[in-house]
């Protein structure tokens, strides 16, 4: 539930960008731009318990939030005084999903290969829903720490060693390249899934797991080329304050071990120490470098993350408390801190824009109040509404 709280890399293909400003000069402007966001689906695992059943796989759930995500566009929005309010919810234009699509590939945990299949037939073939130009939802992907340490390693041994497909997958999706990668030619130091495309004035960034030092180098290009008067949302895996063993092993020669817990999987070397601390807290050197660059650019209204797992709305006001940034932690249909044990919670968000006014919805989708019924309604939670007004 939500409680208030206070690099180098390519950029995406052109055709990409065509793509998704085409789909929507084809038909007269919406009022509103739907959006969809969950993350951390982690096939390969299970529930303990799911709609009567006992140790239900990863494809069974996420192919029933999705069913409920289908159901959608018919469900009538609470007067909440939040955008569309009062309204049905209509067309979906955009499916976010911000990673671990495959689960850590430890004994028994399958392939991420098998997973990314899974992957596919639910989220691409099983999504049903169709935006305002009446085309098919944008499917819009962000990886997972799960995703990167499948393709370069860990410190615990996998089955396989290594596995990239999901990986190099999200990659050829949302970054297009002319030559697609592939498990033998994907390089997570070049390789970054790291992408951005303005929505009726309205700037969506997506970036590789956290916005260290070497993930700024492309956000700086990108933001200067940008109005400074444009509202941007930023999407993606970690927190704000990140996890202390994704960044890089600080000690020579910086490479993954099993002694000191880093996973290698932020470009940043972990500058608070020789060991990966427990707590995502522990990396105030880190966060400072990230606080000092939201004030260089304070039109990032919003950050969209998972990883850990609940709904959520705080602001994050950096180690020193010098900055506002308005965040939105998400869900997961596998793996969330209050869903795993109480499915009633299980949740996705519906971000709902209105750019014209800039303002932004988000409300909390509870799919399965009622484990025994099939039919069951979306039930919406707490919602949030945020200025994306550049002052």
């Amino acid at each position: 539930m939500y409680k208030h709280r206070i690099v180098c890399c390519l950029v995406i293909s052109i055709n990409f960008f065509l793509s998704l400003q085409t789909g929507y000069s084809q038909t007269a402007a919406p009022e509103v731009i739907n959006m969809v966001f969950s993350s951390d689906a982690h096939y390969g695992i299970s529930r303990k318990t799911f709609r009567g059943d006992s140790n239900v796989t990863g494809t069974v759930v996420n192919a029933a939030m999705i069913k409920e995500v289908n159901s959608l566009p018919n469900v009538q929005v609470p007067k909440d005084g939040g955008v569309n309010g009062g309204n049905t919810v209509g067309p979906i234009d955009f499916m976010v999903q911000t990673g671990d699509i495959a689960n850590r590939m430890e004994p028994p945990v399958q392939s991420a290969t098998a997973s990314w299949t899974q992957f596919e037939n639910d989220y691409i073939r099983g999504l049903k829903v169709k935006g305002h130009n009446g085309l098919p939802a944008k499917l819009l992907l962000a990886p997972g720490n799960h995703d990167i340490s499948n393709a370069i390693g860990f410190p615990r041994p996998m089955q396989p060693l290594t596995d990239p497909t999901s990986m190099v997958s999200i990659y050829n999706l949302m970054m297009k390249p002319a030559v697609l990668l592939t498990n033998q030619t994907f390089d997570y130091a070049r390789d970054k899934v790291n992408y951005s495309f303005n929505l009726k004035g309205i700037h969506i960034m997506f970036i590789t797991l956290w916005p260290d030092s070497a993930e700024r180098i492309w956000m700086t290009k990108d933001l200067d080329s940008v109005n400074g008067k444009t509202p941007v949302i930023v999407f993606t895996h970690d927190q704000p304050t990140s996890e202390a063993k994704h960044f890089t092993n600080p000690k020579l020669p910086y490479k993954i071990t099993a002694d000191n817990t880093f996973e290698d999987l932020v470009s940043e070397h972990y500058k608070d120490g020789y060991t990966a601390a427990k707590d995502d807290g522990a990396t105030d050197m880190e966060q400072r470098g990230f606080a000092a660059f939201l004030k260089i650019y304070p039109n990032i209204k919003a950050y969209f993350h998972g990883n850990s797992n609940w709904n959520e709305y705080y602001t994050y006001t950096g180690p020193d408390k010098d900055v506002k940034l308005p965040v939105f932690r998400v869900d997961s249909p596998m793996k969330g801190k209050f869903s795993a044990k109480d499915e009633k919670q299980l949740s996705f968000q519906l971000i709902t824009l209105d750019p014209q006014a800039q303002n932004i919805t988000v409300r909390e989708c509870l799919w399965n109040t009622m484990p025994a019924d099939p039919n069951q309604k979306i039930v919406f939670g707490q919602s949030i509404t945020v200025s994306l007004k550049v002052e």
